[in-house]
């Protein structure tokens, strides 16, 4: 049996009471980091086997993952969120279909569902991205057409220049929300036209 389990996206105190008992109560945890996860089982004094599961290992220890899952109950966690978007999940979920291995995922946090409720814009039709490619003008030009709201994840350091392309595919009218540390303490969220919101990024030192 493998459980799929949501972990926190920032506030560690958003974590279910079905979630706590299933870390606690299965064979194995699968983590995508040592460090990261840590905070959360020692916050919860869940005391288990952990192993790693990433992206740079899951083609190499799915099969061996698979007698065991098919043996015993495991549970997949990622850094934060839910394990499978925008996360390491998918290839191990996939292959435990194939092999008729019961699978339950449990609700739970995920970042860009609470975002997009506090941005302000329509939630009726949406369209949730992920992180774009690197290569990302084809993907860009594609949106560019879509009526939908359209949700993405980006990196800090990375922001600054997809807004940029942003800019370059959508126009210099389109109005945009950035959405940062949700759930914690900084929690911020921008709202505004893009040139304005590029203005505020050029202008500081940390985003």
């Amino acid at each position: 049996m493998l459980y799929i389990v949501p972990t926190p996206i920032g506030n560690l105190e958003d974590f279910t009471f079905r979630s706590l008992r299933t870390l606690k109560e299965v064979d194995l945890i699968l983590v995508e980091s040592y460090k990261v996860s840590k905070k959360l089982l020692d916050f919860y004094k869940i005391k288990n086997n952990i192993n790693k599961y990433h992206i740079h290992n899951e083609h190499k220890i799915i099969p061996s993952l698979i007698k065991k899952i098919k043996k015993e109950k495991n549970a997949l966690i990622s850094n934060a969120g839910t394990p499978s978007i925008s996360d390491p999940g998918f290839l191990l979920i996939k292959s435990c279909i194939q092999a008729c291995i019961p699978i339950e995922c449990l609700p739970g946090p995920t970042a860009f569902v609470p975002a997009l409720v506090c941005s302000g814009v329509s939630t009726n039709e949406f369209i949730f991205i992920g992180f774009l490619p690197k290569k990302k003008e084809k993907k860009l030009e594609y949106l560019s057409q879509e009526n939908r709201t359209i949700i993405l994840y980006e990196s800090p350091h990375r922001l600054l220049q997809t807004l940029n392309d942003i800019r370059c595919f959508f126009g210099s009218k389109i109005n945009i929300v950035i959405c940062k540390e949700i759930s914690k303490y900084f929690q911020n969220i921008l709202r505004g036209n893009i040139e304005k919101i590029i203005l505020h990024y050029q202008n500081i030192k940390k985003y």
